[in-house]
């Protein structure tokens, strides 16, 4: 940027149009809704943790089966009639319909549960599988005491047996229908592409398989098409909507020279894109991969998780032994198994099981949903405690290529006719900063003439004939050549566009400058709410760039950032990071990823912006999947929310398990407080489903970037 008139050594290769590219050139159908086998959401099966080997589909058929056999159990149940207060009907063979049916809940229900029980006291760490197996193995037993009339207990667990496995299943499927989402949601995606190409060859034209697309071959994508493969735009201009990568509702228009991603559509014309991916080397697959691994990671708060149900069991079990001793040595045998029986059942934390996972799956839900894809759990979670962001510069606040920022005339032209001409010159040219002006020609809807004998000055600029009379587009260099002086009129304005770091090129006709053009690098429109919405969290917001300092400041300055890390090279980013944290500040780190990752593995957490483009990101534990900065405040408003939902999940369950299980065991039995075996399931089952639905409050949590504020 800070030397322009070197711009046009090379890239005047006009536009393909006529000819026949290498490869062979293809025709893309407008999609008519085929899809690709893409795995089916419900049938995902999940490969670790508490769920390794399960799948969506089993919990949800087991939920559903089991649903229907508790409704006649319930209903015929004494302790739930007696609690309710009716009077179950009697009937021949009446009595065994809760037995019966509660043990095929039990076998068929209860089976997920029971073989996690044995693996987790197979690896020697119980947690939540062996919890609820512990509760409903002794309800079982005791029930079935009951009902074989043993003992003389009267402990009726078949409706709490039922509801709790059925309430447990209920919470499992949701839990994986969460964790199976954004794959499901991506799978979705790559189900787009279109199944069939047309090639056109010298015979004619033949239909073959989008699979059999190569690298290099030129695609022609109709209105309305998608596109086969990631590619470069070779010729003609199009809408696309990239909404199923950036989730950007906008359409954005994409040109000769522009990279294009599969499963995207072209709205309005017809586009020729040169193939550069295919298959498992497109972005589409790509950020399959990053939720993969998303899905895989493991986190600090479900260690956490994990952890508590293991204190839980052991503190459930030690309940239950406690209270059976001290009851037995009061010398009230039936009275220590019932009120055992009661703890061992309602100590079960399984709300308290489900209160961490349930907030960190449908967490990741909501911020795939939203373009966010996070590969590591962790960063989400510390995204809370991030006290500055630091943006890289360049793709990230900017757009990454040339813009025109300002025009000015000399005396006796208007600017607008300077940028006619100027348009009018470059438009042969596929350089950014050529691409820039008639760009910014096309904008003002000017009409810029044709131009002629265009020629390429090598390391000065371009010349072209326009209207008759030779023009000249180029930087300080071309003016030099010429022996051309700049009009005193201009030279103020030429120092103030170089001291913020622009670059500058002349229109010259003949011996006279006709006016000056500024190109910046482009503020992305999104980047100023970004960094105001950011600091109105807290949070301060900082900018790392190789660029000049002049340049850095005039963009920190036009956004407002609190600091600026100008002329760093890449390797030097970590470095800045580490500074930020000497200070004792916790730091996300914002950039492309190409460059960047060393300081992105360095930050707590590393957020890689633009996946659309640039799946290959390693090192980042989060990456934004369309090129909007704002999308940082859905990580930020997403970790305070999940975190705020985890809490009041925990508390709630704890505080049931503190306050249930001492009075369950009979502790304030002498002053008449007793928890019945009745009150408690139900306390127990309502704890469950209070945990389950908070979780699911996150779901209205706004993660709309441009409602941001």
């Amino acid at each position: 940027m800070n030397n322009p008139h070197q711009h046009h050594e090379h890239h005047h290769e006009r536009p393909v149009t006529g000819e026949q590219p290498p490869g062979e050139l293809l025709t893309v159908a407008p999609d008519h809704g085929h899809r690709h086998g893409g795995q089916d959401d419900d049938h995902h099966v999940h490969q670790h943790g508490q769920h390794a080997g399960h799948s969506t589909a089993m919990f949800r058929n087991r939920f559903w089966t089991t649903l229907i056999l508790s409704i006649p159990v319930v209903y015929f149940s004494p302790m739930f009639g007696h609690l309710l207060g009716y009077e179950p009907p009697h009937f021949p063979g009446s009595d065994w319909i809760t037995p019966v049916l509660g043990t095929v809940i039990f076998l068929h229900g209860g089976a997920p549960f029971l073989k996690g029980a044995v693996q987790e006291i197979s690896a020697r760490k119980p947690g939540m599988m062996l919890l609820i197996a512990m509760a409903i193995t002794v309800a079982f037993l005791a029930s079935w005491a009951t009902s074989l009339r043993l003992g003389g207990f009267d402990l009726d667990f078949w409706w709490e047996l039922a509801l709790l496995v059925t309430i447990m299943l209920l919470g499992h499927w949701i839990e994986m229908r969460a964790l199976g989402s954004a794959q499901g949601a991506l799978d979705a995606l790559a189900a787009l592409l279109p199944d069939e190409a047309e090639i056109i060859t010298g015979e004619g034209t033949r239909t073959v398989p989008s699979a059999e697309l190569k690298e290099g071959d030129v695609v022609l994508v109709r209105p309305g098409a998608r596109l086969p493969a990631d590619g470069i735009v070779i010729e003609g201009a199009a809408d696309f909507d990239e909404s199923m990568i950036t989730g950007e509702s906008r359409t954005v228009r994409r040109s000769a020279g522009d990279p294009v991603v599969a499963g995207t559509v072209s709205v309005d014309t017809a586009v020729r894109v040169k193939v550069s991916a295919v298959g498992a080397d497109t972005a589409l697959a790509g950020i399959q991969r990053l939720v993969a691994e998303a899905q895989a990671s493991s986190s600090r708060t479900q260690a956490l998780a994990d952890r508590a149900a293991a204190f839980l069991f052991y503190f459930a079990a030690g309940a239950g032994i406690l209270t059976f001793v001290v009851w037995a040595l009061l010398g009230d045998m039936p009275e220590a198994v019932t009120r055992t029986v009661t703890v061992l059942v309602i100590a079960c934390p399984h709300a308290l099981g489900l209160a961490i996972p349930l907030v960190i799956a449908i967490s990741t839900e909501q911020a795939a949903r939203a373009g966010v894809l996070i590969k590591d759990r962790l960063a989400l979670e510390r995204m809370r405690t991030v006290d500055v962001v630091l943006f890289d510069k360049t793709g990230t606040l900017t757009e990454g290529r040339p813009a025109v920022q300002d025009v000015a005339a000399a005396d006796g032209v208007e600017p607008e006719r300077v940028l006619v001409l100027a348009a009018a010159v470059e438009a042969d040219s596929e350089h950014p900063v050529a691409r820039a002006i008639v760009k910014a020609g096309r904008e003002r809807a000017l009409d810029a003439p044709r131009a002629t004998e265009f020629e390429a000055l090598t390391g000065r600029g371009v010349r072209a004939v326009v209207e008759g009379e030779i023009h000249q587009v180029g930087g300080p260099a071309l003016l030099r050549e010429l022996g051309v002086p700049t009009p005193e009129r201009l030279q103020s304005v030429v120092d103030a566009w170089e001291a913020r770091g622009a670059a500058v090129l002349y229109l010259v006709r003949g011996r006279s400058v006709l006016g000056v053009i500024s190109l910046e690098d482009a503020v992305r429109p999104e980047s100023q709410q970004a960094v105001t919405a950011l600091q109105a969290r807290g949070i301060r917001v900082a900018m790392i760039t190789g660029d000049a300092r002049q340049v850095a400041q005039n963009v920190a300055e036009r956004l407002g950032i609190d600091e600026v890390f100008a002329e760093v090279l890449p390797a030097e980013k970590d470095g800045k990071v580490a500074e930020l944290q000497g200070r004792g500040l916790k730091v996300a780190m914002v950039g492309d990823g190409v460059n960047d990752s060393p300081a992105l593995a360095r930050a707590e957490v590393g957020i890689a912006i633009g996946a659309g483009t640039d799946v290959a990101v390693e090192s980042a534990g989060v990456v934004l999947a369309g090129n909007d900065p704002r999308a940082v405040l859905s990580m930020v408003d997403l970790s305070r929310a999940g975190y705020r939902k985890m809490w009041q999940n925990l508390l709630w369950a704890t505080g049931y398990n503190v306050l249930s299980v001492p009075l369950a065991a009979g502790v304030l039995a002498f002053a008449g407080v007793v928890l019945s075996p009745a009150a408690g399931a139900v306390l127990m089952s309502l704890s469950t489903i209070v945990v389950a639905l908070n979780a699911q409050l996150l779901r209205r949590v706004r993660l709309n970037p441009a409602e941001a504020r």
